[in-house]
Protein backbone atom coordinates (compact mmCIF):
# COMPACT_ATOMS: atom_id res chain seq x y z
CA UNK A 1 0.00 0.00 0.00
CA UNK A 2 1.81 3.27 -1.29
CA UNK A 3 2.05 6.09 2.06
CA UNK A 4 2.34 8.97 -0.41
CA UNK A 5 0.11 11.39 0.90
CA UNK A 6 -1.06 14.61 -0.46
CA UNK A 7 0.66 18.42 -0.66
CA UNK A 8 -1.07 21.57 -1.40
CA UNK A 9 0.70 25.22 -1.12
CA UNK A 10 -0.83 28.63 -2.36
CA UNK A 11 0.99 30.64 -5.05
CA UNK A 12 0.03 33.74 -5.94
CA UNK A 13 -1.76 32.41 -9.07
CA UNK A 14 -3.57 29.61 -7.07
CA UNK A 15 -3.26 26.72 -4.97
CA UNK A 16 -1.01 23.32 -6.49
CA UNK A 17 -1.03 20.27 -5.34
CA UNK A 18 1.91 17.94 -5.30
CA UNK A 19 3.08 14.78 -3.27
CA UNK A 20 4.80 13.54 -0.59
CA UNK A 21 7.55 11.24 -1.26
CA UNK A 22 9.30 9.38 0.83
CA UNK A 23 9.35 11.87 3.21
CA UNK A 24 9.39 14.96 1.12
CA UNK A 25 6.69 16.98 -0.51
CA UNK A 26 7.04 17.26 -4.46
CA UNK A 27 5.52 19.74 -6.80
CA UNK A 28 6.06 19.10 -10.72
CA UNK A 29 5.32 21.35 -13.91
CA UNK A 30 4.09 24.84 -11.71
CA UNK A 31 3.98 27.96 -14.43
CA UNK A 32 5.68 30.71 -13.60
CA UNK A 33 5.13 32.01 -17.08
CA UNK A 34 2.69 31.99 -19.67
CA UNK A 35 2.84 29.26 -22.46
CA UNK A 36 5.42 31.18 -25.28
CA UNK A 37 3.69 30.18 -28.07
CA UNK A 38 1.09 31.90 -30.87
CA UNK A 39 1.15 35.86 -30.01
CA UNK A 40 3.56 35.08 -27.09
CA UNK A 41 6.42 33.56 -29.39
CA UNK A 42 9.75 34.85 -29.40
CA UNK A 43 8.98 37.55 -26.87
CA UNK A 44 9.83 38.02 -23.21
CA UNK A 45 8.16 35.94 -20.71
CA UNK A 46 5.12 37.09 -19.62
CA UNK A 47 2.97 35.99 -15.99
CA UNK A 48 0.88 32.85 -16.15
CA UNK A 49 -2.69 33.15 -15.80
CA UNK A 50 -4.08 32.94 -12.60
CA UNK A 51 -6.58 29.39 -11.56
CA UNK A 52 -9.34 28.74 -10.12
CA UNK A 53 -9.70 25.76 -7.43
CA UNK A 54 -6.65 23.29 -7.35
CA UNK A 55 -4.06 22.77 -10.18
CA UNK A 56 -2.36 18.99 -9.84
CA UNK A 57 1.57 19.71 -9.79
CA UNK A 58 1.79 15.97 -9.96
CA UNK A 59 4.17 15.38 -13.07
CA UNK A 60 6.38 17.28 -15.17
CA UNK A 61 5.69 20.20 -17.15
CA UNK A 62 6.21 19.72 -20.48
CA UNK A 63 10.07 20.30 -21.92
CA UNK A 64 11.02 22.77 -24.61
CA UNK A 65 11.63 21.48 -27.77
CA UNK A 66 14.56 20.15 -28.68
CA UNK A 67 16.51 17.02 -30.03
CA UNK A 68 17.92 14.07 -28.27
CA UNK A 69 21.87 14.39 -28.18
CA UNK A 70 23.40 12.66 -30.91
CA UNK A 71 25.23 9.56 -30.35
CA UNK A 72 27.16 8.23 -28.72
CA UNK A 73 26.27 10.79 -26.01
CA UNK A 74 22.47 10.16 -26.05
CA UNK A 75 23.12 7.01 -24.01
CA UNK A 76 25.37 8.76 -21.53
CA UNK A 77 23.54 12.12 -21.06
CA UNK A 78 19.44 10.40 -20.98
CA UNK A 79 17.38 13.78 -22.06
CA UNK A 80 13.51 12.84 -21.19
CA UNK A 81 10.83 14.38 -23.50
CA UNK A 82 7.48 15.70 -22.26
CA UNK A 83 5.01 16.89 -24.61
CA UNK A 84 3.10 20.10 -24.28
CA UNK A 85 3.41 24.26 -24.81
CA UNK A 86 3.60 25.51 -21.50
CA UNK A 87 7.67 24.95 -21.29
CA UNK A 88 8.51 27.64 -19.09
CA UNK A 89 7.26 26.19 -15.52
CA UNK A 90 9.80 24.63 -12.61
CA UNK A 91 9.63 22.18 -10.03
CA UNK A 92 9.48 21.97 -5.99
CA UNK A 93 10.87 19.64 -3.86
CA UNK A 94 10.78 20.65 0.19
CA UNK A 95 11.29 19.01 3.04
CA UNK A 96 7.48 20.44 4.28
CA UNK A 97 5.28 23.26 3.42
CA UNK A 98 4.41 24.19 7.46
CA UNK A 99 8.19 25.17 8.11
CA UNK A 100 9.65 28.50 7.34
CA UNK A 101 13.13 30.29 6.50
CA UNK A 102 14.71 27.31 4.27
CA UNK A 103 17.42 28.05 2.34
CA UNK A 104 16.51 27.77 -1.13
CA UNK A 105 18.50 26.01 -4.05
CA UNK A 106 17.48 27.11 -7.95
CA UNK A 107 18.65 24.63 -10.49
CA UNK A 108 19.59 25.77 -14.18
CA UNK A 109 20.45 22.65 -15.96
CA UNK A 110 22.78 22.40 -18.91
CA UNK A 111 22.72 21.10 -22.32
CA UNK A 112 24.65 23.61 -24.60
CA UNK A 113 21.30 25.65 -24.99
CA UNK A 114 19.77 23.20 -26.89
CA UNK A 115 19.03 20.32 -24.49
CA UNK A 116 18.20 19.25 -21.46
CA UNK A 117 15.22 20.13 -19.22
CA UNK A 118 14.39 19.89 -15.27
CA UNK A 119 13.28 16.15 -15.50
CA UNK A 120 16.16 14.81 -16.10
CA UNK A 121 15.90 12.24 -13.24
CA UNK A 122 19.75 13.13 -12.47
CA UNK A 123 18.80 16.30 -11.01
CA UNK A 124 15.98 14.98 -8.73
CA UNK A 125 15.73 17.16 -5.97
CA UNK A 126 14.46 14.93 -3.24
CA UNK A 127 18.27 14.87 -1.40
CA UNK A 128 18.50 18.13 -0.75
CA UNK A 129 15.01 18.38 0.57
CA UNK A 130 16.30 15.65 3.07
CA UNK A 131 19.11 17.77 4.08
CA UNK A 132 16.45 20.68 4.78
CA UNK A 133 17.48 22.72 1.35
CA UNK A 134 14.13 23.79 -0.53
CA UNK A 135 15.37 22.78 -3.77
CA UNK A 136 13.56 24.60 -7.57
CA UNK A 137 14.89 23.01 -10.85
CA UNK A 138 13.96 24.89 -13.78
CA UNK A 139 12.47 24.94 -17.21
CA UNK A 140 13.39 27.80 -19.76
CA UNK A 141 13.47 28.32 -23.91
CA UNK A 142 16.31 26.47 -25.78
CA UNK A 143 17.80 26.78 -29.17
CA UNK A 144 16.21 29.44 -31.70
CA UNK A 145 13.65 29.61 -29.20
CA UNK A 146 15.22 31.26 -26.55
CA UNK A 147 18.67 32.28 -27.86
CA UNK A 148 18.45 33.37 -31.86
CA UNK A 149 19.17 36.42 -32.63
CA UNK A 150 16.64 38.62 -34.37
CA UNK A 151 15.85 41.99 -35.16
CA UNK A 152 12.54 42.01 -34.45
CA UNK A 153 12.19 40.06 -30.87
CA UNK A 154 14.51 40.80 -27.25
CA UNK A 155 17.40 38.97 -27.31
CA UNK A 156 18.34 36.35 -24.79
CA UNK A 157 14.97 34.96 -23.88
CA UNK A 158 16.20 31.91 -22.51
CA UNK A 159 17.90 34.22 -19.58
CA UNK A 160 14.48 36.14 -19.25
CA UNK A 161 12.73 32.99 -18.55
CA UNK A 162 15.47 32.16 -15.94
CA UNK A 163 15.00 35.90 -14.26
CA UNK A 164 10.97 35.08 -14.63
CA UNK A 165 11.47 32.28 -12.37
CA UNK A 166 13.47 33.51 -9.78
CA UNK A 167 11.14 36.42 -9.82
CA UNK A 168 8.53 34.09 -8.79
CA UNK A 169 10.70 32.60 -6.56
CA UNK A 170 10.76 35.55 -4.74
CA UNK A 171 7.42 35.87 -4.59
CA UNK A 172 6.26 31.93 -4.10
CA UNK A 173 9.14 30.12 -2.03
CA UNK A 174 7.63 31.17 1.48
CA UNK A 175 4.69 28.91 0.65
CA UNK A 176 6.92 25.85 0.43
CA UNK A 177 8.90 26.46 3.67
CA UNK A 178 11.30 28.72 1.93
CA UNK A 179 13.30 32.05 2.64
CA UNK A 180 13.13 34.35 -0.76
CA UNK A 181 16.15 35.57 1.28
CA UNK A 182 18.43 32.14 1.50
CA UNK A 183 18.28 31.96 -2.42
CA UNK A 184 21.07 30.36 -4.27
CA UNK A 185 21.07 29.50 -8.02
CA UNK A 186 23.42 26.93 -9.52
CA UNK A 187 24.02 25.55 -12.56
CA UNK A 188 25.97 23.27 -14.69
CA UNK A 189 27.73 23.62 -18.06
CA UNK A 190 25.49 26.09 -20.07
CA UNK A 191 23.34 26.80 -16.91
CA UNK A 192 27.01 27.88 -15.52
CA UNK A 193 27.17 30.53 -17.87
CA UNK A 194 23.75 31.50 -17.64
CA UNK A 195 24.11 31.93 -13.80
CA UNK A 196 27.27 34.01 -14.46
CA UNK A 197 25.27 35.88 -16.58
CA UNK A 198 22.13 36.10 -13.86
CA UNK A 199 25.45 37.82 -11.55
CA UNK A 200 26.67 40.33 -14.40
CA UNK A 201 23.21 41.95 -15.02
CA UNK A 202 21.34 44.39 -12.55
CA UNK A 203 17.87 43.12 -13.58
CA UNK A 204 18.81 39.93 -11.14
CA UNK A 205 20.39 42.31 -7.86
CA UNK A 206 18.57 41.19 -5.20
CA UNK A 207 17.03 37.68 -6.21
CA UNK A 208 19.94 35.70 -4.87
CA UNK A 209 22.50 35.93 -2.49
CA UNK A 210 24.67 32.57 -3.12
CA UNK A 211 25.96 31.11 -6.88
CA UNK A 212 27.09 28.11 -8.05
CA UNK A 213 29.43 27.60 -11.15
CA UNK A 214 29.96 24.09 -12.26
CA UNK A 215 32.13 23.59 -15.80
CA UNK A 216 30.87 26.95 -17.12
CA UNK A 217 32.58 30.18 -17.45
CA UNK A 218 31.47 33.66 -17.82
CA UNK A 219 30.81 34.72 -21.64
CA UNK A 220 28.44 35.94 -24.32
CA UNK A 221 28.76 36.90 -27.83
CA UNK A 222 28.54 40.42 -29.76
CA UNK A 223 25.45 40.57 -31.59
CA UNK A 224 27.12 40.85 -34.82
CA UNK A 225 29.25 37.44 -33.92
CA UNK A 226 25.61 36.10 -32.43
CA UNK A 227 23.16 36.60 -35.30
CA UNK A 228 25.27 33.92 -37.74
CA UNK A 229 23.70 30.62 -36.06
CA UNK A 230 20.05 32.27 -36.52
CA UNK A 231 20.89 33.43 -40.37
CA UNK A 232 22.22 30.20 -41.55
CA UNK A 233 19.08 28.32 -39.69
CA UNK A 234 16.69 30.89 -41.38
CA UNK A 235 18.67 30.18 -45.11
CA UNK A 236 18.33 26.26 -45.09
CA UNK A 237 14.36 27.41 -44.66
CA UNK A 238 14.77 29.63 -47.21
CA UNK A 239 13.10 32.51 -44.87
CA UNK A 240 13.98 36.02 -43.35
CA UNK A 241 16.11 36.06 -40.55
CA UNK A 242 13.12 37.64 -38.45
CA UNK A 243 11.25 36.41 -35.68
CA UNK A 244 8.42 36.67 -37.94
CA UNK A 245 9.25 34.99 -40.58
CA UNK A 246 10.46 32.15 -38.67
CA UNK A 247 7.18 31.96 -35.99
CA UNK A 248 5.57 30.82 -39.51
CA UNK A 249 7.63 28.16 -40.14
CA UNK A 250 6.37 24.74 -38.94
CA UNK A 251 7.80 24.57 -35.47
CA UNK A 252 8.81 20.20 -36.44
CA UNK A 253 10.52 21.81 -39.43
CA UNK A 254 12.24 24.45 -37.96
CA UNK A 255 13.90 22.70 -35.21
CA UNK A 256 15.00 20.03 -37.67
CA UNK A 257 16.86 22.64 -39.70
CA UNK A 258 18.20 23.79 -35.84
CA UNK A 259 19.66 20.51 -35.75
CA UNK A 260 21.37 20.42 -38.92
CA UNK A 261 23.23 23.39 -38.45
CA UNK A 262 24.57 23.13 -34.99
CA UNK A 263 25.49 19.27 -35.11
CA UNK A 264 28.75 18.43 -35.31
CA UNK A 265 30.59 20.06 -33.03
CA UNK A 266 31.39 20.26 -29.39
CA UNK A 267 31.64 22.79 -26.92
CA UNK A 268 35.44 22.70 -26.92
CA UNK A 269 36.09 22.71 -30.63
CA UNK A 270 33.09 24.85 -31.56
CA UNK A 271 30.92 24.31 -34.31
CA UNK A 272 27.74 26.80 -34.54
CA UNK A 273 26.00 27.07 -31.45
CA UNK A 274 23.38 29.47 -29.77
CA UNK A 275 25.07 31.92 -27.13
CA UNK A 276 24.31 34.73 -24.88
CA UNK A 277 24.53 37.88 -26.57
CA UNK A 278 25.76 41.29 -24.97
CA UNK A 279 22.76 42.84 -26.32
CA UNK A 280 23.05 46.56 -24.45
CA UNK A 281 19.46 45.98 -22.61
CA UNK A 282 19.81 42.93 -20.25
CA UNK A 283 23.63 42.41 -20.37
CA UNK A 284 25.20 45.67 -21.06
CA UNK A 285 28.81 43.69 -21.34
CA UNK A 286 30.63 40.75 -21.50
CA UNK A 287 29.65 38.84 -18.02
CA UNK A 288 33.49 38.22 -17.66
CA UNK A 289 34.54 41.52 -17.65
CA UNK A 290 31.42 43.06 -15.25
CA UNK A 291 32.63 40.23 -12.83
CA UNK A 292 35.94 40.97 -12.82
CA UNK A 293 35.04 44.34 -12.36
CA UNK A 294 33.30 44.17 -9.15
CA UNK A 295 29.59 42.97 -10.37
CA UNK A 296 27.95 40.59 -7.81
CA UNK A 297 30.65 41.13 -5.41
CA UNK A 298 28.81 40.82 -2.30
CA UNK A 299 27.26 37.50 -3.83
CA UNK A 300 28.92 34.36 -2.21
CA UNK A 301 30.32 32.17 -5.34
CA UNK A 302 30.95 28.59 -5.20
CA UNK A 303 32.78 27.04 -8.83
CA UNK A 304 34.90 24.28 -9.90
CA UNK A 305 35.48 22.23 -12.98
CA UNK A 306 35.91 18.40 -13.61
CA UNK A 307 39.72 17.53 -13.97
CA UNK A 308 38.86 15.82 -17.70
CA UNK A 309 36.29 17.61 -19.14
CA UNK A 310 36.96 16.80 -22.33
CA UNK A 311 36.73 13.30 -22.48
CA UNK A 312 32.75 13.78 -22.79
CA UNK A 313 33.65 15.11 -26.34
CA UNK A 314 36.83 13.44 -27.75
CA UNK A 315 36.61 9.55 -26.24
CA UNK A 316 32.54 8.50 -27.40
CA UNK A 317 33.61 10.09 -30.75
CA UNK A 318 37.03 8.95 -31.05
CA UNK A 319 38.58 12.33 -31.46
CA UNK A 320 40.81 11.74 -29.01
CA UNK A 321 42.60 8.87 -31.62
CA UNK A 322 42.16 11.12 -34.40
CA UNK A 323 44.07 13.74 -33.47
CA UNK A 324 47.73 13.28 -34.41
CA UNK A 325 50.96 15.98 -33.98
CA UNK A 326 49.85 17.94 -37.35
CA UNK A 327 46.36 18.68 -36.21
CA UNK A 328 47.31 19.06 -32.76
CA UNK A 329 49.76 21.92 -33.84
CA UNK A 330 47.03 23.77 -36.15
CA UNK A 331 44.63 23.43 -33.03
CA UNK A 332 47.31 24.98 -30.77
CA UNK A 333 47.33 28.02 -33.70
CA UNK A 334 43.62 28.03 -33.82
CA UNK A 335 43.03 28.28 -30.28
CA UNK A 336 46.26 30.79 -29.75
CA UNK A 337 47.98 28.41 -27.12
CA UNK A 338 51.49 30.32 -26.62
CA UNK A 339 54.37 27.45 -27.55
CA UNK A 340 55.60 27.99 -23.84
CA UNK A 341 52.23 26.87 -22.51
CA UNK A 342 52.43 23.63 -24.89
CA UNK A 343 55.65 22.52 -23.71
CA UNK A 344 54.50 23.23 -20.10
CA UNK A 345 51.30 20.74 -20.25
CA UNK A 346 53.25 18.38 -22.06
CA UNK A 347 56.26 18.21 -19.63
CA UNK A 348 53.52 17.58 -16.92
CA UNK A 349 51.65 14.58 -19.20
CA UNK A 350 54.54 12.65 -20.51
CA UNK A 351 52.58 9.88 -21.31
CA UNK A 352 50.08 11.71 -23.10
CA UNK A 353 48.53 11.64 -27.02
CA UNK A 354 48.31 14.75 -29.41
CA UNK A 355 44.29 14.12 -28.70
CA UNK A 356 44.80 14.10 -24.84
CA UNK A 357 46.99 17.34 -24.57
CA UNK A 358 44.96 19.05 -26.85
CA UNK A 359 41.80 18.20 -24.96
CA UNK A 360 43.20 19.83 -21.61
CA UNK A 361 44.86 22.62 -22.87
CA UNK A 362 41.48 23.25 -24.38
CA UNK A 363 39.85 22.51 -21.12
CA UNK A 364 42.04 24.62 -19.27
CA UNK A 365 41.57 27.66 -21.35
CA UNK A 366 37.73 27.72 -22.44
CA UNK A 367 36.98 26.43 -18.31
CA UNK A 368 39.75 26.46 -15.58
CA UNK A 369 41.81 29.65 -16.37
CA UNK A 370 39.27 31.79 -16.66
CA UNK A 371 37.47 30.65 -13.48
CA UNK A 372 41.04 31.20 -11.32
CA UNK A 373 40.96 34.33 -13.02
CA UNK A 374 37.39 35.18 -11.85
CA UNK A 375 38.44 33.67 -8.00
CA UNK A 376 41.28 35.99 -8.30
CA UNK A 377 39.58 39.03 -9.15
CA UNK A 378 37.03 38.72 -6.40
CA UNK A 379 40.05 37.97 -3.42
CA UNK A 380 39.18 40.30 -0.89
CA UNK A 381 35.38 41.17 -1.90
CA UNK A 382 32.75 41.43 0.39
CA UNK A 383 31.47 37.81 -1.15
CA UNK A 384 33.08 34.93 -0.44
CA UNK A 385 34.67 32.76 -3.57
CA UNK A 386 35.03 29.06 -3.08
CA UNK A 387 36.45 26.80 -5.65
CA UNK A 388 36.66 22.80 -6.57
CA UNK A 389 38.16 20.57 -8.44
CA UNK A 390 36.47 16.83 -9.42
CA UNK A 391 38.70 14.23 -10.16
CA UNK A 392 37.37 10.92 -9.55
CA UNK A 393 37.33 8.91 -13.19
CA UNK A 394 34.57 7.05 -14.27
CA UNK A 395 35.27 3.74 -15.40
CA UNK A 396 32.29 3.75 -18.21
CA UNK A 397 33.92 3.89 -22.03
CA UNK A 398 37.63 5.22 -20.38
CA UNK A 399 35.70 9.18 -20.01
CA UNK A 400 37.56 9.85 -16.58
CA UNK A 401 36.60 12.56 -14.59
CA UNK A 402 34.80 13.82 -17.60
CA UNK A 403 32.44 16.71 -18.16
CA UNK A 404 28.71 16.49 -16.57
CA UNK A 405 30.17 13.17 -14.39
CA UNK A 406 29.79 15.67 -11.27
CA UNK A 407 25.96 15.53 -11.25
CA UNK A 408 25.14 12.56 -9.62
CA UNK A 409 27.60 13.18 -6.64
CA UNK A 410 26.03 16.71 -6.70
CA UNK A 411 22.21 15.64 -6.12
CA UNK A 412 23.08 12.09 -4.46
CA UNK A 413 20.87 10.38 -7.09
CA UNK A 414 23.80 7.64 -7.60
CA UNK A 415 21.46 4.89 -7.38
CA UNK A 416 19.47 6.14 -10.86
CA UNK A 417 19.86 4.34 -13.65
CA UNK A 418 20.46 7.39 -16.01
CA UNK A 419 23.38 8.43 -13.94
CA UNK A 420 24.77 5.28 -13.72
CA UNK A 421 25.38 5.75 -17.48
CA UNK A 422 27.80 8.00 -16.94
CA UNK A 423 28.88 6.73 -13.34
CA UNK A 424 28.48 3.07 -14.16
CA UNK A 425 26.92 0.87 -11.23
CA UNK A 426 29.84 0.94 -8.34
CA UNK A 427 30.54 5.37 -7.71
CA UNK A 428 31.47 5.30 -3.98
CA UNK A 429 28.65 6.79 -2.37
CA UNK A 430 31.20 8.04 -0.09
CA UNK A 431 32.28 10.58 -2.24
CA UNK A 432 28.24 11.75 -3.17
CA UNK A 433 27.95 12.37 0.53
CA UNK A 434 31.09 14.21 0.51
CA UNK A 435 30.09 16.81 -2.59
CA UNK A 436 26.38 16.64 -2.01
CA UNK A 437 27.05 17.77 2.02
CA UNK A 438 29.16 20.63 0.43
CA UNK A 439 26.37 22.06 -1.87
CA UNK A 440 23.81 21.85 0.90
CA UNK A 441 26.18 23.94 3.50
CA UNK A 442 27.05 26.43 0.96
CA UNK A 443 22.88 27.04 0.06
CA UNK A 444 22.33 27.32 4.03
CA UNK A 445 25.65 29.00 5.62
CA UNK A 446 27.85 30.15 2.41
CA UNK A 447 30.50 27.86 3.83
CA UNK A 448 30.84 24.87 1.88
CA UNK A 449 33.80 23.52 4.50
CA UNK A 450 37.10 24.43 3.30
CA UNK A 451 39.10 27.86 2.86
CA UNK A 452 37.79 30.68 0.19
CA UNK A 453 39.71 31.91 -2.29
CA UNK A 454 42.66 34.19 -1.49
CA UNK A 455 46.40 34.77 -2.25
CA UNK A 456 47.19 30.62 -1.74
CA UNK A 457 44.64 29.51 -3.88
CA UNK A 458 42.92 26.87 -2.29
CA UNK A 459 41.30 24.40 -3.79
CA UNK A 460 39.10 21.25 -2.42
CA UNK A 461 39.89 18.21 -4.53
CA UNK A 462 36.76 15.86 -4.55
CA UNK A 463 37.57 12.17 -5.35
CA UNK A 464 41.22 12.64 -6.91
CA UNK A 465 43.70 10.21 -7.57
CA UNK A 466 45.91 10.25 -4.32
CA UNK A 467 43.57 11.66 -1.75
CA UNK A 468 43.36 10.04 1.30
CA UNK A 469 40.09 8.32 1.15
CA UNK A 470 37.35 8.34 -1.76
CA UNK A 471 36.25 11.75 -0.73
CA UNK A 472 39.80 13.02 0.05
CA UNK A 473 40.41 15.68 2.34
CA UNK A 474 42.66 17.34 0.24
CA UNK A 475 42.59 21.33 -0.31
CA UNK A 476 45.73 21.96 -2.63
CA UNK A 477 46.92 25.11 -2.37
CA UNK A 478 47.56 26.44 -6.36
CA UNK A 479 47.58 23.18 -7.87
CA UNK A 480 49.34 22.91 -11.70
CA UNK A 481 49.95 26.68 -11.01
CA UNK A 482 52.46 26.43 -13.90
CA UNK A 483 50.00 25.82 -16.20
CA UNK A 484 47.38 28.21 -15.19
CA UNK A 485 49.91 30.50 -14.90
CA UNK A 486 51.57 29.97 -18.45
CA UNK A 487 48.59 31.41 -20.13
CA UNK A 488 49.23 34.59 -18.50
CA UNK A 489 49.93 37.69 -20.86
CA UNK A 490 51.69 41.05 -21.15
Amino acid sequence: MSDIVEATARTAQGTVRGAVERGVAVFRGIPYAAAPVGARRFRAPEPPEPWEGVREALAFGPTAPKRPYAPPLDRLLPDPEVPGDAWLNLNVWTPTTEAAGLPVLVWIHGGSLLHGSSAVPVYDGWAFARDGVVLVSVNYRLGIEGFGLFPDAPANRGLLDQLAALEWVRENIAAFGGDPDRVTVAGESAGAVSVAALLATDRAAGLFRRAVLQSGAPAALDPEAARGTTGLIARRLGVPATAAALAAVDPEALLAAQTGVTSGGNPLTGRNSFQLVVDGELLDRDPAEALRTGAASGVDLLMGTNTEEYRLWFVPSGLTERIGRLKLRLALLKFGVPNATARIYRANRPDATPGELLGALATDLLLRVPLNRLADARAGAEGATYVYEFGWPTPVQRLGACHALELGFVFDTLAHPDTMALTGPDAPQELADAMHRAWVDFATTGDPGWPSWDARRPVRFFGAEGTEGTDGPAVVLAPRDDELRSWERD
